[in-house]
């Protein structure tokens, strides 16, 4: 596979990832490419620039559906050649077996074309080790690896550890038997995204290493665990509403990035839109519960296409653009993103049909 079909990306969009040790669930973008799974953090209503996590497909497995996560029928769950679990969520079914169907195409292809040996004796090394238990390792409090300053080229870095040390920690804990095979461990973890390169020779040495070099034997060298790992999720009050309001038809749903009433800030939200009562709900899809964080009726709505050249007044951010805007009836005025044009033109259409 060539370097170019390699950079084409199959597909994109929104899907909701549960954590591997905080197992809180998160909204990312991701995109599909012909060897692996990329994921991205939307900031202030924009898709972050800097990559949340990757995801190789070479020797993956999709179960789907993945009924197991309760009040989560959409999820599917990819497991990777090292046997670390991915438990993903789309917004419908159709949206979830459309999104496995193109994962598990790309990993068929894949199996059809040859790999590099370096690439098969680093996967075979790797083939019963469980990732997600050397993390937890890693990770205690007690025996884990310790996060200490570290100065490189004149800046200095906060809870981090040098390559060496963990090379070190691998062997002495005897998750490896030799500092090969703990390097070969430690690129694992990097390319699952449980841990995360700081400084510039990590960075350096990732971007241009083959797949068993990219973790660096270096005291010099410098890594630290995935942000994802130290942050904790927050509990937030639910909003009850009536029964009646959740009656209706499902016409649409989809994710969609939702601004603020107060704090102004953009949040992905998954909307359910309702006939025969109209009504449009929003939920929260970290959370794994069925309650709507909020939602109004239809009736005597006007909703809108907003121009994307410039920002438009009452919003905030550094907006991605495919903005609408819906008056609701007692003046209540929301801003929402789509992810392309064409998914905002399909949202405002089927919205005006409900607003009569």
């Amino acid at each position: 596979m060539d370097t170019d079909k390699k950079n084409v990306a199959l597909k994109e969009g929104f899907l909701v990832k549960r954590g591997h040790l905080v197992h809180n669930w998160k909204a990312r973008w991701f995109v599909l490419m012909p060897d692996k799974l990329l994921y991205y953090k939307y900031e202030g209503g924009k898709r972050d620039s800097c990559q949340r996590g990757k995801i190789l497909l070479k020797d993956c497995e999709i179960t789907c559906p993945f009924l197991e996560h309760e009040n989560r029928p959409l999820v599917f769950k990819l497991q990777t050649k090292n046997g670390v679990d991915h438990f993903l969520e789309a917004c419908s079914r159709e949206e979830r077996d459309d999104w496995a169907a193109d994962i598990t195409a790309a990993a068929d292809k894949l199996r059809t074309n040859q790999v590099t040996n370096q690439e098969d004796a680093a996967g075979s090394q790797l083939h019963n080790i469980n990732l997600s238990k050397v993390l937890d390792s890693m990770y205690d409090v007690h025996s884990g690896i310790k996060m200490s300053t570290h100065v490189e080229q004149g800046s200095t870095y906060s809870n981090c550890f040098s390559g060496s040390a963990v090379v070190d920690w691998l062997v002495f804990m005897q998750l490896a038997l030799t500092r090969v095979e703990a390097m070969t461990l430690a690129s694992a973890l990097l390319e699952e995204g449980f841990l995360r390169t700081v400084g510039l020779k990590s960075v350096e040495a990732l971007r241009t290493a083959g797949l068993a070099e990219q973790f660096m034997d270096d005291s010099t060298a410098l890594y630290s665990f995935s942000d994802s790992l130290k942050k904790r999720g927050s509990v937030k009050a639910e909003t009850s509403l009536s029964a009646v309001e959740m009656s209706g038809k499902v016409i649409k749903r989809g994710y969609l990035l939702k601004q603020g009433h107060r704090r102004k800030n953009w949040k992905v939200r998954l909307f359910v839109l309702r006939s025969e009562p109209s009504f449009l709900h929003y939920f929260d899809p970290t959370k794994d519960d069925i309650s709507p964080a909020g939602g109004f009726s239809l009736r005597g709505c006007l909703v809108s296409s907003l121009n994307d050249n410039g920002v438009p007044s009452g919003v905030k951010g550094n907006i991605q653009g495919n903005l609408f805007k819906i008056i609701t009836q007692s003046d209540t005025h929301y801003f929402i993103q789509a992810p392309t044009n064409e998914e905002k033109m399909d949202w405002i259409d089927a919205i005006r049909e409900q607003t009569n």
